[in-house]
């Protein structure tokens, strides 16, 4: 039986394995900005159904971990954030550096983009796409 991990609301997150609902647990949360700015990007690209922005964490950038994004769709192991329709994925690897974080959107002078705010991060670089994990306790 495959597992699918399904967010529903900002503030109550549940763990999903159809039809049964195992457990809760924190993910990250996402800006009402954030989910208008991917509303808008996928209906730019007349996305197909399904696909949504992956958030993701990979070896790399100067702090040791860097956040990447991309549209994509959902793979079988993903857990997914849905708001308002649209949908946030991330992986299994990347879910507990990005627990309790929070995704928003920013469109400033200093540029536009997804930015993440994460209390799992010991120290983040001046871009604010690379973090080094807090240590495990």
């Amino acid at each position: 039986m495959a597992i699918h991990w399904v967010v529903r609301h900002a503030t109550r997150s549940r763990l999903t394995c159809f039809p049964l609902t195992i457990a809760f647990f924190e993910m990250i949360n996402v800006t009402d900005r954030a989910v208008d700015h991917l509303r808008s990007l996928l209906a730019e690209q007349s996305a197909p159904a399904g696909k949504g922005l992956r958030v993701q964490v990979a070896k790399g950038g100067c702090s040791g971990m860097q956040y990447e994004m991309s549209l994509d769709e959902r793979h079988e192991d993903d857990m997914i954030v849905q708001r308002d329709e649209v949908h946030f994925l991330i992986d299994s690897e990347s879910a507990h550096y990005l627990r309790n974080a929070t995704l928003d959107f920013e469109d400033g002078l200093t540029g536009a983009g997804f930015r993440i705010v994460n209390p799992n991060a010991a120290r983040t670089c001046g871009c604010g796409t690379s973090f080094e994990p807090v240590p495990p306790a």
